[in-house]
């Protein structure tokens, strides 16, 4: 039998090496890719967005555009009870089927997402009808908009049937065709609801909004039918299997579906302390300033969280993949929010006078303790994928209400003492707690632990947001935003020197390498990897 030396043992693990850091170096690709797609997808949808704001704004006047406000809240909250949350429990249950090949089983939860979601949104609809003059008096204290809100029921039923082809879309990680689908229906039902408007004014809200759900629903059939899935034999579709299938989505939708509501339950609870105890005024600078706060975190969350999700349910039974995973994640979100976060809370001032107006002025201190939070956001929203990813429904929904207690209280709290701001030292600490909590709960669950590249990286960038933070309260204005500004340019090289490494010179276009070379900054290619290969 031949022997092997030291010197070619040791040659073979230093190749292994390569060949697995190359892997890794593959998936932070995947991880920007995707993040790049939907999150520029969403910056267009802002763009197109604020456009139909403005423009349904002009044509309505302040209290047209209240309306239009309470429609679209009213729509909202009717979807998320109707929708049950069997969507997002569909993207996981496609997801975990894709991975192991299953394309029997893919084809089943297809076709049973597809006529739940048919069910709930006909079920949602007649809800709405049937209780459409209780929802008009409690919504507008009259009846008179009743008539509407039944109109309304038909954006209903097309919502949720298009989420239902979302869903199948996002959980075959066809990522491109989901940030088109966000796009083209957000575009589309601009240009067709907007006229609508213009022509009916008021008279023309309730179906515009039925215009952007039915331009959604287009968009998203004409991708979903691209998707080849076999039809299920009849015999495998039985009543019982049927009912298995059924109830497998509502359990883990319904845990999706309490989590929104809670959600809702706390922004809105907020709003109401702050309307009760200081008025419409402080309301509005509130609401403002969690606008702002949450916009550019939110975009890094959302083109992560759709690539990331079917990823991780895929490797939900194997704990060390799924620690790595979420680790390579929390590392991308860091290196992405600390530039941006430093230069909202740097620039808070001249961010809201433009966006809004110097009248708004008195938002800066909340929105600063809001950007606080969301980098704590930022850090703890990966974790809590790994309860959603391994189906663990109690204590997904246990989390989600403990976060949601300890933010009411908190803001009772904060607010008695503090006044305005203290709405956003508590939303700082509601989500201080939310991370604490949930480290502890993932670690027992799969052994979860910081990476040291994260504790690095997360202790560099907290570090000199708080150092940032502090200035503003310790240094004459002049100083504290020469220090924001020094401290964001730093983080942003450091973000970019670390991304650079993360990626191999083939997965970073030609004019972005050139740039890079010009900086001092290129990727560290792995060219051992090709002499073992």
């Amino acid at each position: 039998m031949p022997t092997i030396t030291t010197e070619e043992s040791s040659t073979i693990s230093t190749s292994a090496q390569e060949v697995d850091d190359q892997r890794q170096k593959g998936t932070y690709g995947q991880i920007l890719k995707s993040s790049a797609l939907v999150g520029g997808s969403q910056v267009l949808n802002i763009g197109i967005a604020l456009v139909r704001t403005k423009a349904m704004a002009v044509l309505l006047g302040p209290s047209g555009f209240g309306l239009f406000g309470l429609y679209t809240s009213v729509l909202n909250l009717t979807q998320t009870l109707a929708g049950m949350g069997v969507n997002s429990s569909g993207v996981r249950q496609i997801a975990a089927s894709v991975s192991v090949g299953d394309k029997k089983c893919v084809a089943e939860t297809v076709l049973v997402l597809r006529r739940v979601s048919v069910m709930l949104g006909l079920l949602g609809a007649g809800l709405m009808v049937a209780f459409s003059r209780q929802i008009s008096i409690l919504t507008f204290a009259t009846d008179r908009n009743s008539e509407a809100i039944c109109l309304l029921s038909i954006a209903v039923f097309l919502t949720l049937i298009s989420a239902s082809q979302t869903a199948l879309i996002q959980g075959m990680r066809r990522i491109a065709d989901l940030a088109k689908i966000q796009v083209f229906g957000a575009l589309f039902g601009t240009l067709c609801g907007v006229p609508l408007v213009y022509f009916f004014r008021e008279r023309g809200v309730v179906p515009s909004l039925i215009c952007v759900a039915a331009m959604t629903i287009l968009t998203s059939w004409w991708y979903s039918r691209k998707i080849s899935i076999s039809k299920p034999a009849a015999s495998s579709m039985s009543g019982a299997h049927i009912r298995q299938e059924v109830a497998g989505l509502l359990k883990l939708g319904l845990a999706f579906m309490t989590s929104s509501l809670i959600t809702l339950g706390v922004a809105y609870a907020i709003r109401v302390t702050l309307l009760h105890r200081m008025g419409f005024e402080a309301t509005g600078l509130y609401q403002s300033a969690w606008t702002l706060g949450g916009l550019y975190v939110g975009f890094i969350l959302q083109a992560m969280g759709a690539d990331f999700y079917p990823r991780l349910t895929a490797s939900a039974n194997d704990n060390v993949a799924c620690n790595r995973l979420v680790n390579e994640q929390a590392q991308v979100g860091l290196l992405l929010a600390g530039p941006g976060v430093i230069a909202s809370l740097t620039l808070a001032p001249l961010v809201i006078a433009l966006l809004y107006s110097t009248k708004f002025g008195a938002a800066v201190g909340i929105l600063r303790w809001i950007c606080l939070g969301a980098m704590l956001q930022v850090i703890s929203w990966p974790m809590g994928f790994i309860i959603v990813a391994k189906a663990k429904r109690g204590l997904f929904v246990g989390c989600e209400f403990a976060w949601g207690l300890v933010s009411i209280a908190l803001a009772w709290v904060c607010i008695a003492y503090f006044g305005l701001v203290g709405a956003g030292i508590a939303f700082f600490g509601s989500y201080f707690f939310h991370g604490t909590m949930l480290y502890l709960i993932v670690h027992q669950i799969s052994g979860f632990r910081w990476s040291q590249e994260n504790k690095t990286t997360g202790l560099f960038s907290l570090t000199l947001v708080a150092v940032v933070f502090c200035g503003f309260y310790l240094l004459p204005l002049p100083y504290s935003v020469a220090l924001g500004i020094a401290a964001a340019i730093l983080n942003g090289f450091y973000s970019l020197r670390s991304l650079t490494y993360l990626l191999t010179p083939e997965q970073i276009p030609g004019p972005v390498r050139q740039l890079l070379a010009m900086l001092g900054l290129t990727s560290r290619s792995k060219t051992a990897l090709t002499e073992f290969s």
